[in-house]
């Protein structure tokens, strides 16, 4: 029996399939549609805690693979867990470690009882199983925590896929049989590719195992914007209305709508501070090189109507001077700006939606091309 987990759908569009919803966790309610900040290693990258809160952030990330080869599970729970190591007393999720094996393609070695890779920091050999995946999460501590899955690349052919999705759901069942802690919430993740049979088949089946929360995977991960898109809009309605639904690794304006359109709930992405270390900020739906010469003399805020703590006390020029001369400062103010945006974007969504304006308040982002990025 799960501690302290429920959702709750708020409100609904008449139009589309978008709600606004409150998912319960052990340390605290997130309200949805969100905007979920990656700390991959029990940080967000050139933010505090503290820093991290005045952006809006309820829900934060970290990653199973980068915390296993350092610091090691043991540490963080001889600290007392993730949120008492890293600062951070809101709801925490960590990701399997299943992307980061996807992405270490040419290090690695799949088969049925688990994935063998040498580790990108030191070279060492590594075993990870569902239940190791699943062992360590639970050390750490998340809120959630994610099932063991295979993120087939794109394109790739049907039979590759096909092994993909059924050892996905096998590695479920063994995470499921592994997880230990009732006051964390296991997430299966739908697999399948581009191959909208398959994507059925595995949310139905995901679907009959009345897990705490479901994923979407496998997407943004080669394939052009309208495949996400449609991929995810024929899929997230096929699973459970009454249980949260995550989109992995997706948090760019137009594919978060029209995933919220097709019932998502949470998502999560490294944009806004990888975008921020290379000068690049996010404002009002537009996407800005803050090192162009036309910013030099611009004494304006990034935007006037954000209440960041850029955009309340610095200017586009001094920004575009930091980021010039490389000084670190400017990496902090522009991810605090991209995260306090993204999170906006969010709520502004969620704001729509109960207020049964979210069709018309976002029909350009719902059209066939973006109002903006």
């Amino acid at each position: 029996m799960l501690d302290n987990f429920s959702f709750q759908c708020v409100s609904c569009c008449s139009q589309t399939q978008a709600r606004a919803g409150v998912f319960m966790t052990p340390h605290g309610p997130v309200e949805t549609p969100c905007f979920m900040p990656v700390g991959t290693v029990a940080t967000v990258k050139t933010l505090t805690p503290e820093q991290l809160r005045a952006t809006g952030a309820t829900m934060v990330l970290g990653n199973t693979y980068h915390l296993h080869l350092q610091p090691g599970e043991g540490i963080v729970a001889a600290a007392g867990g993730l949120h008492r190591f890293m600062g951070w007393d809101g709801p925490l999720l960590t990701d399997s470690g299943g992307f980061q094996v996807f992405s270490l393609s040419q290090l690695r070695r799949i088969t049925d009882d688990g994935v063998t890779f040498r580790s990108a920091r030191d070279g060492q050999m590594i075993h990870l199983t569902p239940e190791r995946s699943v062992q360590i999460q639970n050390q750490l501590g998340a809120d959630v925590i994610m099932a063991f899955d295979e993120c087939p690349p794109y394109p790739a052919a049907r039979s590759e896929v096909e092994v993909a999705t059924k050892r996905t759901y096998q590695w479920l069942l063994r995470c499921i049989e592994a997880h230990r802690r009732p006051d964390q919430a296991l997430f299966g993740i739908v697999q399948g590719g581009a191959y909208l049979d398959l994507r059925a088949a595995a949310a139905k089946a995901l679907s009959e195992l009345d897990l705490p929360g479901y994923a979407i995977g496998g997407v943004s991960v080669g394939e052009p914007a309208d495949q996400i898109s449609h991929t995810v809009g024929q899929t997230a309605p096929l699973l459970p209305k009454e249980k949260p639904r995550y989109l992995m690794g997706v948090g760019t304006y137009r594919e978060m709508v029209r995933a919220v359109a097709a019932g998502v709930d949470m998502f999560d992405c490294v944009i806004p501070t990888r975008w921020a270390r290379h000068g690049t900020v996010m404002v009002r739906g537009e996407r800005w090189n803050i090192k162009n010469a036309q910013f030099r003399e611009d004494f304006a805020p990034l935007d006037e109507s954000c209440p960041c703590y850029t955009c309340r006390h610095f200017s586009r020029a001094y920004l575009c001077h930091l980021v010039r001369v490389r000084e670190v400062l400017a990496y902090t103010l522009l991810s605090i700006h991209n995260v306090t945006e993204l999170i906006r974007f969010n709520r502004r969504i969620r704001d729509a939606i109960v207020a049964d304006r979210f069709a018309e308040e976002f029909a350009g982002w719902l059209g066939r091309e973006p109002a903006h990025l």
